[in-house]
């Protein structure tokens, strides 16, 4: 497996997938060998370096990864790959995906249960389609709870870098925090950790994101939303061990796991029983499709 720029200790969206590979090791006795290649431009020889030796299965993390899987795979066409959270395309390539804005819109949902001046923020990475789709969803829900509520929403940058930034993460949480802010989700992989630092500066909340990370600021972590990247990638495993892998898309939600809200006993008492109630209520109607959440996406179809 290649990670992306943040590396596989990054505690959020890396570390996911990492936690679903050791499990693999550990229950299906794989040979497990990663690649944290720190530059775009060792991705593509990582890949293949890696097709040479014949491993069983190649995955790429994160959308950085698409056009090097790409090239490299239509090289191997005897060899699985993947991509995790990102679609790729390659009669031997598998790509992973998520519905992403339902979980957003449900911590959003929280945040707007729980703010008590009206304004939620979010902080995300790169400013890409894909984190614009945390945006218009988490506002969504956010509102949704509470209709005077507002959302303030700003990007790390515009480069791989933007996910390994925690100083800038920090910096763009307490400014939100200064205009009024009390949650903020953090959808930016290790720069989300410099929101966790800011909410424990100011004693405000801060929404955690792909990984549980309720437990990184006890007390100040809303919830988390978990997009179970450590059980597509086992999955992914399996089924390649088991002779059951097959191209195309694999798509993971709140119906069958994928996507969840975590509660557990760092958080539990943040919002009352009957608010935890609420939330899972529009948990299940967001299932049934009683609740429509918008997607960015469809904006760029």
């Amino acid at each position: 497996m290649v990670f992306d720029a943040a590396g596989k200790d990054d505690k959020s969206f890396n570390t996911a997938v990492w936690r679903g590979a050791q499990q693999a090791e550990e229950e299906l006795g794989i040979f497990l060998c990663d690649v944290e290649p720190g530059d775009v431009s060792a991705i593509e020889p990582a890949l293949r370096a890696m097709a040479e030796t014949g491993f069983q299965i190649i995955l790429g993390v994160g959308f950085i990864n698409v056009p090097y899987v790409e090239a490299v795979a239509s090289e191997y066409p005897k060899t699985a790959f993947a991509v995790l959270d990102a679609a790729a395309n390659g009669s031997n390539v598998a790509s992973v995906t998520f519905d992403e804005h339902h979980g957003s819109y449900l911590v959003g949902y929280a945040a707007g249960l729980k703010s008590t001046t009206g304004i939620c923020g979010l902080v995300g990475g790169m400013d890409i389609p894909l984190i614009r789709r945390f945006a218009l969803a988490y506002e969504a829900g956010v509102k949704a709870a509470n209709p005077s509520a507002r959302a303030l929403v700003n990007y790390a940058g515009v480069t791989p870098a933007a996910w390994s930034d925690p100083n800038r993460g920090k910096e763009l949480a307490l400014a939100q925090y200064a205009q009024g802010a009390d949650v903020i989700f953090a959808a930016a992989g290790a720069t989300g950790l410099g929101v966790f630092d800011a909410a424990e500066e100011t004693g405000k909340l801060v929404i955690g994101c792909d990984s549980n990370q309720n437990y990184l600021k006890p007390g100040l972590v809303l919830t988390s939303m978990l997009k179970r990247l450590d059980v597509a990638t086992f999955e992914l495993i399996r089924r390649t061990l088991t002779g059951k892998f097959e191209a195309g898309n694999m798509s993971f939600g709140l119906g069958n796991g994928g996507m969840d809200v975590a509660i557990d006993n760092y958080n539990r008492n943040l919002l009352t029983e009957a608010q935890w109630q609420q939330v899972l209520q529009v948990k299940q109607q967001i299932i049934d499709g009683d609740i429509a959440v918008p997607d960015y996406y469809d904006t760029l179809r």
